[in-house]
């Protein structure tokens, strides 16, 4: 099929190149002519393991392009799929869709045939309506359907997740539509994904529902491990223990810092947003998204705690700054509000991430980038696992690290207690 992908950010890259990879002719459009000439000699714009490969393969077999001409690649196309971002407003928890919005115009200006126009970016319920308006006035409801098909990508698993989905969801409100994107997924659906077919409306709350449940069992499960560090329990054992029940499931029952990225932060608060304009109260996401917002507050202070509320001077070290491993997301990382408290509080941080050095840290007093993780652990005082990058896993802290006092708070928690105490370092979890 002769697919478009209006969006080169995370969700159109990756979704585009996968079909690609799957045998259909893609073109993927984007205004920013950087972005799509790098794309052309293979230079990535975002981290995703294995991304640039399919890139390079594809590109190179021909069934993969990038334009920033989308009055032509509408034309040539039989599938739209409208990818671009949804971030929250400003001064607002509702869902900005200005760019959704002129996309949707700009695609009623090139429709000279039959065209399956897809909203793949997170969208609050009713948008496929709105979007079906905007493109009614100039074209004939016979020629286009809209229809709505959430992602469901993790950052750092996306094209395994593209490839291997645990379902595939379409909201369409015609069956002409719904017959033809189940022919365009049946190599997934062959695989064993589930295909769900439900209306536009259901399919967009699909998308919120699931992303505001997941962020839930992560804030719980936080929760948990501020009671489990008071009560001298850990939080490991009831994650597991619970995460037995089949009802509850162990994934994201992973405590530690707060929620971030591109998805959880802001769909929790659209989600609540649409609640709040249909007059409904969801008042157990409202207090997700605030105890998320001071889980950082929670760690500030057992970073206090640890330093004995000594913090001028310390030499700290950070492994690890994205919000979360295989990617180079900061999006609402925790990082972002612990390193300048700490910075502020006079102590000198080292930081090493696998995915280089990070912008937002650039202009705060005493917070180097370390281009290894033996260079920023050498010196340190107190080291702080902030991500669960597997390059951390089996780091040896006495090879890098002279100094007997050394304190290690691991805030994933992938070191056993026993393990780093063996070594002679004092260590903190969380939950522990």
């Amino acid at each position: 099929m002769k697919l478009c992908m209006i969006g080169t950010g995370y969700v159109g890259l990756v979704s585009g190149v996968c079909f690609a990879d799957l045998g259909n002719d893609v073109i993927c459009v984007d205004k920013d002519d950087t972005k799509i000439n790098n794309l052309k000699k293979g230079i990535i714009p975002i981290y995703e393991p294995g991304l640039e490969e399919l890139v390079l393969k594809n590109y190179k077999n021909k069934r993969l392009n990038f334009s920033t001409n989308l009055k032509e690649a509408v034309k040539n196309s039989d599938i739209i799929f409208i990818c671009v971002g949804t971030p929250t407003k400003k001064n607002s928890n509702s869902a900005d869709l200005s760019q959704v919005y002129s996309v949707s115009k700009e695609i009623s200006k090139s429709i000279n045939k039959f065209k399956i126009i897809i909203n793949k970016s997170t969208v609050p319920v009713t948008t496929g309506d709105e979007v079906e308006k905007i493109i009614s006035k100039k074209v004939k409801s016979k020629y286009f359907s809209v229809v709505s098909n959430p992602e469901f990508l993790r950052e750092g698993e996306a094209i395994r997740d593209f490839i291997y989905p645990d379902r595939i969801v379409v909201g369409s409100n015609d069956k002409k539509s719904e017959k033809i994107l189940k022919n365009l997924y049946s190599p997934l659906i062959s695989k064993g994904a589930k295909f769900v077919s439900t209306n536009r409306r259901a399919a967009e709350l699909i998308k919120y529902a699931s992303n505001a449940f997941l962020a839930t069992k992560i804030t719980f499960i936080n929760e948990i491990a501020n009671l489990c560090e008071k009560t001298g329990i850990d939080v490991e054992d009831i994650a597991i223990g619970i995460g037995l029940d089949k009802r509850i499931g162990s994934r994201f029952l992973r405590a530690g810092p707060a929620y971030g990225g591109s998805c959880f932060p802001k769909d929790t608060k659209a989600i609540v947003s649409t609640a709040d304009k249909f007059k409904t109260n969801l008042s157990v996401i409202k207090s997700v998204i605030k105890s998320n917002e001071i889980r950082s507050d929670i760690l500030q202070k057992r970073v206090n705690l640890i330093l004995k509320n000594k913090i001028k001077n310390k030499k700290i070290a950070f492994l690890g700054v994205t919000f979360k491993a295989n990617t180079d997301d900061m999006r609402d990382s925790s990082s972002l509000k612990l390193i300048p408290y700490l910075s502020n509080r006079g102590a000198k941080i080292k930081y090493f991430d696998p995915t280089g050095s990070k912008k937002e840290f650039n202009k705060l007093n005493n917070v180097k980038f370390s281009k290894s993780i033996q260079s920023s652990i050498e010196g340190s005082d107190l080291i702080i696992i902030h991500t669960e990058w597997n390059d951390f896993k089996s780091i040896n802290f006495r090879r890098y690290s002279k100094n007997k006092n050394l304190i290690v708070y691991d805030m994933r928690n992938i070191f056993s207690p026993n393990k780093i105490k063996k070594m002679g370092f004092k260590y903190f979890g969380i939950g522990r």
